[in-house]
């Protein structure tokens, strides 16, 4: 059919409000839009006026699947304006908790919300009924996440331990003791699951994508300074807004991120995992080539490979933080609040999570700008579903449109988090 339109008013299994419009005419796609239509909360404004120490706990709301990324991002701009250096076992207690995360929530995207796509289910209640031990496992899975948040957080969702300079408390080895064991099990069940979703049928579809992702020396980036791009620009993460900015489309209550010269790029495992493969820990490294996944990879729609070998690296990761922990003298190291600039970044699920605060000589919040994962990857998600819906324009409705959403879910979008803009309409 030369003209119609693909619509979708609500996209189900991700999280937040959004919808898909795509118009056909004569043939060609003549109009695609990833609408974000869920109302902006206005978190920047929220901090306004905030002692720099509240701000972990306020950003921490932000979202409730990866609230440990907000919390890491804000307390790193800060530690960058006060010169403050985080390190040694405080520093792996961080990486611990990003790894509980990780797990909790690539588990559920893999299994509840990306699964189905592939399985020919309308969702996880359906796959349920006829795999109920593979979503027994993944509830299992999820939950050993969320059990690593709870011990280092202070609570699973919205973890209230993480302050500016470390943790309001440091765990004792004793509370790690039964946790190894679920880790062990954790860990084969992930390496179960990168071979069940390797062996999935998936479109053939590539793009040239601009990868953009944290860069660390020696680790698979969770925590870093540094941001590197798939065509060799290597920034400081103080250095980001030279290099990126945000831009409003009258569609969305969400802005879009470019890269400044050159437009869209791509966050978020794709981006880790095609940078950094060398970094993956070895059992996870093994996994990914045993599945015949290797860099370069192009193909969005085997996102939900990366999120399974990336679930394997999170696993064993924790596996080795805890075997090594020593509980530090103190929970946490001195903080003075000086005035300036600060600036932070952590590899949320989806993506980097930039931060930057500018702060007064007692330490409240003048101003603040974050720019979450899913605001940078909504330029790349139109692209997509533009490429995709030409590539595939004969596809009967019903059956392009469940794929249309799949293209989105490539990039397990976290809507709420994105929204901070509001549309202004001129006269």
């Amino acid at each position: 059919m030369k003209n119609r339109v693909i619509k979708v008013d609500t996209l189900c299994r991700v999280e937040g409000e959004g919808g898909i419009f795509i118009k056909i005419a004569d043939g060609r796609i003549t109009d695609t839009k990833v609408r974000i239509y869920e109302p902006p909360r206005f978190f920047e404004a929220f901090l306004r006026g905030r002692s720099f120490a509240e701000a972990p706990d306020i950003t921490a709301r932000i979202c409730g699947i990866c609230p440990v990324a907000y919390q890491m991002s804000a307390v790193h701009a800060m530690e960058d304006a006060f010169g403050v250096t985080v390190d040694g076992q405080l520093r792996e207690l961080r990486r611990l908790l990003y790894c509980g995360e990780w797990i909790e929530s690539h588990v559920l995207h893999v299994f509840m919300l990306h699964a189905p796509d592939f399985l020919g289910y309308d969702d996880a209640l359906q796959l349920a009924k006829d795999k109920p031990d593979l979503v027994r496992d993944a509830l299992r899975m999820k939950k050993i996440g969320n059990d690593i948040v709870t011990i280092v957080g202070g609570r699973e969702i919205h973890p209230i331990n993480v302050r500016v300079g470390g943790f309001y408390r440091v765990p004792e080895r004793r509370e790690f003791e039964r946790l190894a064991e679920d880790l062990a099990w954790g860990r084969e069940k992930a390496l179960e699951a990168v071979r069940l979703v390797a062996g999935l049928e998936f479109p053939q579809f590539e793009m040239e994508y601009e990868y953009v992702s944290l860069d660390h020396p020696t680790e698979y980036p969770m925590l870093g300074n540094q941001i590197s791009t798939r065509h060799g620009v290597t920034m400081a993460v103080r250095e980001y807004e030279f290099h990126f900015e945000e831009r409003h489309v009258p569609h969305s209550n969400a802005l879009h991120s470019v890269l400044k010269g050159q437009g869209n790029y791509h966050v978020g495992p794709l981006a880790r995992f095609n940078l950094n493969f060398d970094r993956l820990l070895p059992v996870a490294r093994k996994a990914a080539e045993d599945a015949g996944l290797v860099p370069p990879v192009m193909n969005p729609f085997k996102s939900i490979i990366v999120r399974a070998v990336e679930a394997v690296h999170a696993y064993d990761l924790a596996l080795r933080i805890i075997a090594d922990y020593q509980p530090p003298a103190e929970p946490s190291v001195p903080v003075r609040p000086v005035p300036g600039i600060g600036f932070g970044a952590s590899e949320a699920p989806r993506g980097i999570l930039y931060h930057r605060y500018r702060l007064d000589d007692d330490g409240a919040i003048l101003d603040a700008k974050i720019v979450p994962p899913t605001a940078q990857n909504l330029g790349t998600m139109e692209a997509d579903l533009k490429r995709f819906v030409t590539a595939n324009i004969d596809m009967e409705r019903e059956e392009l449109t469940l794929r249309a959403e799949q293209v989105v879910r490539n990039y397990d979008p976290c809507i709420s988090c994105a929204t901070h803009a509001v549309t202004i309409v001129r006269e």
